[in-house]
Formats: structure tokens, C-alpha cells, sequence
């Protein structure tokens, strides 16, 4: 005879651990709501998936024509420019729409159960296929402005992992927030603006005076990042051991952080929302 499993609420796991563990058993679902966000995006788009490509190509002439003068001393500048663009792009565009869905997904989350990191989850893996259609125009620029493509590429993927982990971690966190002050995410947006001028991805780090750097950009997470991103496309270098290790302290402890505070507090979201 089969043992029927029991239930027991008072010896449940770590909240952390058990939406771990409901997150990978509603995979299926990460999946769908990716799907529904792309189809949502474009469908009523007249460039369709294109637009992925066109907007950071867009702000690249914009960006370019206007500073690249300003700044002639660094090669290739626009693929410069979009190296960051595209990195920075994922970021906010990932973190943003992680506190905006779970907001928006408050009705469902009001009817039945469903891991509430999900929303974030899939923010995020919206945010990736999105990160790998922008390649495309990137490779297209670094090609046409003579920046070759060296054997250091092939670090890219773990590039994307970090940037995804961080990008994760802060938009629970910043979720976490958003349930209880809506505004949040409009100030966040705000914040992002200034953020993004703070770490060099219009301009070229040398510019920036050494007195002020540690505070500007060793005590940026996104610095770290994008660096960790640009080295091996645009300077064409694998990354050291010092730059990896402390990418990767950025990008995972924030989203240790992130996700044990969200998981801490996501019962409460049903009530919130």
C-alpha cells in the first residue's frame, strides 16, 4: 500500500529553500510567462522581435553623434558605447518589469498559488532573449568599425549569468518594496537615469579623475558588470581573477540577499497587492 505524504506546516523548510523548491517544480510556468511577454511586446509592433535590434542601435547614433567628438580619443566608439547600452539594457529593463509584473500579477496571486519569485523569474528570462537578439546588432557594429572578434568571446555566457544573477537579486529586493509603496518603481526609474550617468558607458572611464574613482566606480555594482561584459567583446581580454571574483561577489550576493528577503516577506503579498 502507498504512504500517503503528510503535510505538516509546522516543520516546513527555510522560506527560501521552499520557494527554491516551488520555483523549479512551476518551471513549465517561467516558460510560459516568457513567451506571453514576448508575444505581448511585439506582436503589435510593425518591426516586430526586429525592435529588440533597433532600439539600442537607435540610442547608439543618438549617443554617438553627440559625444563622440567629445570623446575621439576612444576607438571605435560607437561600438564602445553599445557594448555598455546593451549590458545596461538588460539590467534595467529586467529590473523594472520584475516589480512591475509582480504588482500587476496581484490578482493571481490573490486566486491561486504560485511561487511568487516567478514574476521576477520571468522578468528576468524575458530579459535574456532579449540580451542575446541585441548581440546581433552589436557583433554587426564591432564588425563595421573595425573591432575584431577574438577568442575571449566565449567568456560571454558566464558575462550573461552574472549580469542576470544581479539583475534578479535586485529586482526581488526592490519587489519586495514596490508590494508595499507602489511608487517605488517610478522613482527607481528616476534613479535609474542618474545610475546609468554614474558608470562609464557613455563615456570612457579614463576621463574620470583617479581621486574619484574607488567611489564611482569600485562601489558601483553595474561598473563591475559592464566591465565584466565589454572586456571580452570590445577590449578583446579575459577577464582576470580579481575582476571575475569580484563580479561575482556583486552579482550573487545580491542575489542571496534579494531572494531571502523576498522569500521572507512573499506571504504577505497576496494581502499587499
Amino acid at each position: 500500500m502507498t504512504e500517503v505524504p503528510i503535510y505538516d506546516s509546522a516543520r516546513r523548510p527555510p522560506a527560501m529553500i521552499e520557494e527554491l523548491i516551488e520555483a523549479w517544480r512551476y518551471r513549465d510556468l517561467v516558460v510560459q510567462f516568457v513567451r506571453r511577454d514576448l508575444v505581448a511586446r511585439y506582436k503589435r509592433s510593425a518591426f516586430g522581435v526586429a525592435w529588440t535590434m533597433l532600439n539600442p542601435l537607435g540610442m547608439m547614433l543618438v549617443l554617438t553623434l553627440a559625444f563622440s567628438q567629445v570623446f575621439k580619443s576612444t576607438q571605435a566608439y560607437a561600438a564602445y558605447v553599445l557594448t555598455g547600452l546593451v549590458a545596461w539594457n538588460f539590467f534595467a529593463q529586467t529590473t523594472t518589469q520584475a516589480m512591475r509584473q509582480l504588482v500587476w500579477g496581484g490578482s493571481l496571486i490573490q486566486r491561486i498559488f504560485i511561487p511568487k519569485t516567478l514574476f521576477a523569474i520571468s522578468a528576468t528570462g524575458t530579459g535574456l532573449v532579449n540580451l542575446v537578439l541585441s548581440m546581433v546588432p552589436l557583433l554587426a557594429v564591432m564588425l563595421a568599425t573595425g573591432v575584431p572578434l577574438k577568442a575571449s568571446a566565449v567568456f560571454l555566457p558566464v558575462s550573461f549569468l552574472l549580469l542576470a544573477a544581479f539583475a534578479l537579486g535586485l529586482g526581488l529586493l526592490l519587489s519586495a518594496v514596490a508590494v508595499y509603496f507602489v511608487d517605488v518603481a517610478d522613482m527607481y526609474e528616476i534613479a535609474l537615469t542618474a545610475w546609468m550617468y554614474l558608470t562609464p558607458i557613455v563615456y570612457p572611464e579614463e576621463i574620470v579623475p583617479v581621486s574619484y574613482r574607488f567611489w564611482l566606480f569600485n562601489l558601483n555594482p553595474m561598473y563591475h558588470l559592464v566591465k565584466l561584459f565589454r572586456l571580452p567583446l570590445y577590449y578583446g581580454q579575459w577577464p582576470s581573477p580579481e575582476r571575475l571574483a569580484c563580479a561575482a561577489a556583486v552579482a550573487l550576493g545580491t542575489l542571496a540577499v534579494g531572494w531571502t528577503v523576498f522569500t521572507r516577506n512573499a506571504d504577505e503579498f497576496a494581502y499587499r497587492v
